[in-house]
Order: structure tokens, then sequence, then C-alpha cells
């Protein structure tokens, strides 16, 4: 069977790995846009701080890929899908037939429709190129504005302080985090991020990138002004859907696909950051690296479903150790929410409990006991009697 893979991030190194431990038969290519080999998006992170050296940025080494006998084509990005003959064109012109596809080919940074956008001076982080254009920009624009106070504006904005830029982020909605904390549990975050340097404003809507040719501030709705060499936009991501819309595959917000990851057509299977799977659009580590083990799987016609993947984040952010996991802000009335903060120490715990069951945490400041919730979590432990002693630090959670 020969299996073509399109792209090389984790979804489709991790299902390329997966298949040649199942069947050491089937033939693998993959058909990658950059230039590099696969590496970690966290280490981007690590690299753009200088916490890493480029050597190090890769999870395999090249002669991995040919023990392994997966055939890699960098620089070599597809851009058509024929699915009636089954072949895919890649950038040249050239076709290659294929038995089963899967497309891994991820999402790209968005960058909202505001004004100026076209300035030198505005990034977005996505790539290893990306990093190496910022981290020439920054040698000479040392006011930076990060656009976004989610998970990689975040870690953006700690990098950047490390490389000795002054940064500032900008966040729309008025927390940090707005998909993985609530309101106290951002409050702790922001001190601990001002403590360390790195400002932060909320409830800011971007409306212009002001500067002739360059970056030289932002304006915001109500016209306060900040000013800045530079901005890294940091925004979210969108699925790459071009070649799965124009291949006529189903997609809505993402393109659609069953709970054996297999699109509307039968031998075009998808995996990762492109995916919407009953509804939902991950867009995290923890679903790529499911996805991509099942969707192996059903490659090679083993029928394993995919149940999908509870979210769950775990960051350091200027020291602080973070993790959010499942339903963190419930409708309200729809669950009981639990508490237990130390200002001094930084340290705050939050579960969610519906029908007595743990639904969703948070845990700032400490990683003790993190491992325990997120297993009672996703086994969907009854703790109806434990619950007033849940977020005590001497809990033992061995009588669940």
């Amino acid at each position: 069977m020969k299996v073509i893979i399109v792209g090389n991030g984790l979804a489709g190194i991790i299902s390329a790995k997966t298949l040649r431990e199942l069947d050491n038969k089937v033939e693998i290519e993959i058909f990658a846009e950059e230039k590099y080999h696969y590496y970690p998006r966290p280490n981007l992170i690590e690299f753009l701080a200088g916490n890493i050296p480029f050597e190090r940025m890769f999870a395999f080494p090249e002669e991995w890929y040919r023990e392994q006998n997966i055939n890699i084509h960098l620089e070599k990005p597809v851009i058509r899908i024929f699915p009636d003959s089954k072949e895919i064109e890649v950038e040249g012109g050239k076709r290659e037939k294929y038995e089963s596809l899967l497309l891994a080919n991820g999402s790209f940074s968005f960058i909202p429709p505001f004004k100026g956008t076209d300035k030198k001076g505005i990034f977005a982080l996505r790539t290893l190129n990306d990093a190496f254009e910022l981290l020439e920009y920054v040698k000479n624009h040392q006011r930076a504005v990060v656009i976004g106070g989610g998970l990689l504006g975040l870690e953006t904005a700690r990098a950047m302080k490390s490389r000795g830029a002054q940064v500032e982020v900008v966040e729309f909605f008025d927390r940090l985090l707005p998909r993985q904390l609530d309101i106290q549990g951002a409050s702790v975050l922001r001190a601990q991020l001002e403590n360390m340097g790195i400002k932060v404003q909320l409830g800011l809507a971007t409306e212009e990138v002001l500067g002739q040719d360059e970056v030289t501030g932002l304006r915001f709705k109500g016209e306060k002004e900040i000013e800045a060499d530079m901005a890294i936009v940091a925004a979210g991501v969108r699925p790459n859907m071009r070649i799965a819309k124009e291949a006529g595959l189903e997609t809505d917000r993402g393109l659609v696909v069953d709970d054996y990851l297999k699109s509307s057509n039968p031998k075009i299977f998808a995996a990762g950051d492109v995916i919407q799977h009953r509804g939902s659009v991950y867009g995290i580590i923890p679903a790529s690296f499911n996805q991509a083990r099942v969707v192996a799987s059903n490659i090679l016609g083993r029928k394993e479903k995919y149940e999908g993947t509870v979210p769950s984040n775990t960051l350091k952010v200027v020291g602080l150790d973070l993790t959010s996991v499942g339903l963190v802000n419930p409708e309200k009335g729809t669950c009981e929410e639990f508490r237990k903060e130390k200002k001094e120490e930084g340290i705050y715990k939050k579960v969610v409990i519906q029908k007595g069951v743990v639904v969703g945490a948070i845990w700032i400041g400490t990683k003790k006991g993190i491992n325990e919730i997120s297993r009672i979590i996703s086994q969907k432990i009854n703790v109806e009697e434990h619950k007033i002693s849940l977020l005590e630090d001497d809990f033992d959670y061995s009588v669940l």
C-alpha cells in the first residue's frame, strides 16, 4: 500500500511513525512545505527565547527517516488533490499516485483585518523561518507589542522578554488566557507577568498599525495608542482547508472527518489542526497526537474510533506552572465551582464539578495533584463525597 501524507508537523510525522510501527511494508511518502524536518512547536518558543540551540530543535535526526524507510520531500508543498484518479500535484507540476491520502497540513496564523498589517515589523510566529525573522528584527527594534493574550501570545512575550525586548501584551477579552482560565486565575497570572516586567493591557481591540513603512505603534478602539517598534500577532490559527475545499471534500470550520478520521472521500483521511471532529476544532498538541495514532491504524483498515480529546494545556509562563483541563468556565448554574487561593505564593486551584464528577480544573503555581485531577477528569470518577476537601494540600487521592 502507498500512503501519501501532506504535512510534516506533529500529526503527519507521528502518523508516519505509527504506520511504520504497525506495518513494515507500507510505502510512506511525506510532502512538506517547510525546508526543515519536524520540530515540536514548543521548541520554537524555546529557540526564540535562546534556551535551546538550532540543532536541538528537531524531534528526530535525519538518519531516523532513512532507518524508518519514510520518504520525506521538504519544500515540496502539495497544491492540488485529484480524488477521482487518486493523485496529488506537488508545486512545480509533478503528480504522485496514492492508495490512501492523509491530510495533516495543519493551520496558519490568523491576522485580523485591521489597517496597516502590510507594514514592516508585523510578525506572526508559526514556523522556524518566522522565528529567524523575529530574532533578526528585534536586534534593532526593542519595543514589542504582542497582540493576543492566549497561550501562544504569552509564550511569545516570555521569549521576547528573554531576548531583551520591552514587551507589552494587549488582549481583546477581559482576562488573559480566556479559553483556559477564569477571572480569578487570570488575575494571578497577570500579577506574575507584571512582576517580571511584562506589561498587560486588557479589553483592547486593535484598529490600526501606525507608521509609514515600518511599525511605530498601534491604535485601538476608543483612540488609545501604544508606541512600538514591532508587533507580533498571536490571534489564533485557522485550518489550512484550501486544497481540501478545491478537491470537493466536506468542510466547515475545519475539514470534516468521521470517528475514523476519514473525510467525505473514503480514501482521504485527515488529522491534526486541519480537522473538525464532532463539531470541534482542537488545535492542541494532545489532540493531534491522539488523532495521529488513531488515523494510522485506520489507514491500515483496523477500524479504531477517535472519541475526542479532553482539552488540556500545561505551560510555564515566567516561571509559573499553569495547567488548565476540561471545562473551566461553565454556564452559570450548570456546575459547582470550588476554589483555593494563596495569593502571596501565587497559587490558585479550582475544580468544576457537574453531577458529582469533575469536568474541569485550573492549577496555577503548583504541579502537586494535577496528574491525579487530570486522571479523575478523564476517568469520570465520582467525587461527590470528597468535593469539599478535594483542593486541600494534603488530600489523599487514593480514596477515589
